[in-house]
């Protein structure tokens, strides 16, 4: 790029650029000195004072480091010797082999090896691929005895392509009120922070991503979308995520966590997913101030430690450990008959079904307890839906309970088992009592004739 020092060739015009070698290996940070290779209509010399002289061009103005690949261009240059201070205006292109920078207008202050670029800034990793566009550029270069790591600044919203080394999917898009780069795998961005792709969203007000440990950290009301066929979401304190590459493996909540899908809403203090191939695979959850505790429609499970297993975002299995507790409803109605589980650990079984809709979502086949279990369900009878339920109560090592449809269909208890089976009394018809065996009161006999005695009855 450009450098610290100036030839005094720097307005010979040359008809023709010169070749550029290539880049010598010992080239790489040393100071560049700037030759001049084609300048347009005009450059002249201003001696402001003895031994300093500034240095101006314009008309179209290409250059290279002497020694190196870097290239510059633009439609006017100037050089101030005293601050030490390269400028760069209209059209500014420069190539060197890290970095591909487009711009309106670039400062170089060369004791500092820091470049300033301003107005439709565009800036291409040429090792990476990620592509910067934003209002601004602060880039320090690296050089011997200054820095040995490339840095980048930018602020007022930039809008960042990112991809990692040697990655070219699709981008992860990037903006944040002001970013930060460091060599090529390491990123900080601050203020209403958001990262988007196709299959992924993600909003927080800080952000850090460091490839080389494989993490990125969200703070500050973090939220992470799922955008897959059967979308999700998280919250939390704090997110991480775990890389692989350029993908993302592992995403956790830590601190008030709340993951939530279209057929499950999941609470706890901390929340571990697993992703593969774009999609949410599993779900952990623990804690101790918010215990875990797993919510649908018509079930609650709750324990110490919950693990869900979703094989492509479909729901199939749900596992609860330590105190574990699971409660049913029979309909979403407030005065629906409720069943309970309890047990050291309890598994929940999911199948996949289509809804009214042709939406696929997942219903509960089999619950089973261990250790300690014991289970409180309402049992209908089939034959007639608006009798009432029998109610069973049972206790035993294991309790495995089957449904069929949202209803429970058997109960198998095995080891040391009992428990205690209330069956509903017989019906009464209401429609059947006898109205006419009490004399109507406002019927008189005529006074002519006397009552008839009635008959005695033993």
């Amino acid at each position: 790029m450009m450098a610290a020092m100036l030839t005094l060739a720097l307005f010979q015009q040359a008809a023709s650029p010169p070749p550029v070698a290539p880049t010598p290996p010992d080239s790489v940070g040393r100071p560049c000195q700037v030759a001049i290779d084609t300048v347009g209509h005009y450059g002249r010399q201003v001696e402001v004072r003895p031994g300093e002289t500034n240095l101006f061009a314009g008309g179209g103005v290409r250059g290279h480091c002497q020694g190196t690949t870097s290239t510059l261009a633009a439609d006017s240059v100037a050089w101030y010797a005293g601050v030490g201070r390269f400028d760069m205006l209209g059209g500014v292109q420069i190539r060197d082999s890290t970095i591909a920078l487009d711009a309106q207008t670039a400062y170089y202050f060369l004791r500092q090896e820091r470049l300033e670029a301003h107005k439709d800034v565009v800036a291409t990793n040429r090792v990476t691929g990620t592509v910067l566009r934003g209002p601004n550029l602060t880039y320090y270069r690296v050089a011997r005895g200054v820095r040995d790591t490339a840095e980048m600044y930018a602020t007022t919203r930039p809008v960042i392509d990112y991809r990692a080394t040697g990655d070219t999917g699709e981008p992860y898009v990037i903006v944040a009120d002001r970013v930060r780069f460091k060599g090529n795998d390491r990123m900080w961005g601050a203020g209403s922070v958001t990262i988007d792709r196709s299959d992924f969203a993600a909003r927080g007000d800080s952000m850090l991503l460091d490839e080389a440990a494989g993490i990125a950290v969200l703070v500050g009301h973090p939220e992470v979308d799922g955008k897959g066929p059967r979308s999700y979401r998280l919250v939390g304190t704090r997110i991480e995520f775990a890389l692989q590459g350029h993908d993302v493996r592992r995403i956790k909540a830590l601190g008030a966590a709340q993951a939530s899908s279209a057929d499950w809403r999941l609470t706890a203090d901390t929340i571990h997913m697993a992703v593969e191939r774009q999609r949410l695979q599993q779900v952990f959850a623990w804690g101790d101030s918010t215990r875990p505790k797993a919510v649908s429609s018509l079930r609650t499970i709750q324990a110490d430690s919950l693990a869900l297993d979703l094989p492509d975002e479909v729901l199939t299995t749900t596992r609860a450990f330590r105190h574990a507790r699971s409660v049913s409803r029979r309909d979403t109605t407030a005065k629906a008959d409720q069943d309970w589980m309890t047990g050291d650990t309890i598994v929940a079984r999911w199948r996949p079904v289509s809804d009214s809709t042709g939406r696929q979502v997942s219903k509960l086949d089999r619950l089973v307890a261990r250790g300690t279990a014991r289970a409180f369900t309402h049992l209908r009878d089939e034959k007639d839906s608006t009798g009432a339920s029998s109610i069973n109560y049972s206790r035993g090592d294991v309790i495995d309970v089957l449904l069929l449809g949202d209803k429970i269909d058997t109960v198998v208890v095995t080891g040391r088992a009992d428990g205690l089976q209330l069956q509903p009394g017989p019906k009464v018809d209401s429609t059947k009592t006898d109205s006419t065996k009490h004399a109507d009161s406002t019927k008189v006999a005529p006074a002519h004739k006397a009552p008839k005695r009635a008959a005695r009855t033993p």
